[in-house]
C-alpha cells in the first residue's frame, strides 16, 4: 500500500506557498499633497489606469530623510520643484495592500505601505508642472478640492485619505488667506 501522506516538498499547494501579509514590513514612502494660491490640491491618475487618481507619493532611498524624498518624488513625478513645506503628518499613516496583491505588488517584499505626508504648498504657475518625465507616473492632472479625495482613490488607500484630509483640512483656507495678505 502507498504512503498516502505528503511531505511538504511533494506538495503543490497555493496555501503552502502563499505569502502571508503580516510576516512582510511595510514599505517606508512619502506622500505630497500639493496645494496652489487657490487651495486647491494637485491630483494626478495613474498612467495607464483610467480613474485611478492619486496625490504623488513615492518610497524613500538609503540614507534619505523623508523630506529630501517628497522634495525628490515631487520633481521626480511631476515634474517640478516650485514647493514649500507647510505641513506633515505627525504620525505614519499604512495601509495594507489588497490580499490578491500581497506577494506580488513591490516585488512581494512588502504588505503595504507606512507613509509620511507632506503639505506643500505650490509656488509657480501651471506650466511648470511636467507629467511627461522618464517612467511617468501620471498621464493627466488636475487640481482638486481636498475633501474629494477619498472618494476618488482605489479602496485600498482610501482610509490614508481620508486621514490626510482630515490632517491637512486646515490648509486651503491658510493659503487662501496667505493669498489675500
Amino acid at each position: 500500500m502507498a504512503d498516502k501522506s505528503a511531505s511538504p516538498s511533494d506538495t503543490n499547494s497555493t496555501e503552502a506557498t502563499r505569502v502571508k501579509a503580516e510576516d512582510l514590513p511595510y514599505r517606508p514612502c512619502v506622500g505630497i499633497a500639493l496645494f496652489n494660491k487657490d487651495g486647491l490640491v494637485w491630483v494626478g491618475n495613474r498612467f495607464g489606469f483610467e480613474g485611478a487618481w492619486q496625490l504623488p507619493q513615492g518610497g524613500i532611498d538609503d540614507g534619505e530623510t523623508p523630506i529630501e524624498a517628497a522634495l525628490r518624488e515631487l520633481k521626480e513625478e511631476i515634474g517640478t520643484d516650485k514647493a514649500e513645506i507647510i505641513a506633515e503628518t505627525p504620525d505614519w499613516l499604512t495601509y495594507d495592500l489588497p490580499d490578491h496583491l500581497i506577494g506580488k505588488a513591490f516585488k512581494g517584499k512588502y504588505r503595504g505601505q507606512k507613509q509620511k505626508w507632506f503639505a506643500m504648498q505650490f509656488t509657480g504657475k501651471d506650466k511648470h508642472i511636467n507629467i511627461d518625465v522618464p517612467n511617468p507616473e501620471f498621464d493627466a492632472w488636475r487640481w482638486n478640492d481636498l475633501a474629494t479625495l477619498p472618494d476618488m482613490i482605489v479602496p485600498f488607500k482610501r482610509p490614508v485619505y481620508l486621514q490626510l484630509a482630515e490632517a491637512f483640512r486646515d490648509v486651503p483656507q491658510r493659503i487662501r488667506k496667505m493669498k489675500k495678505a
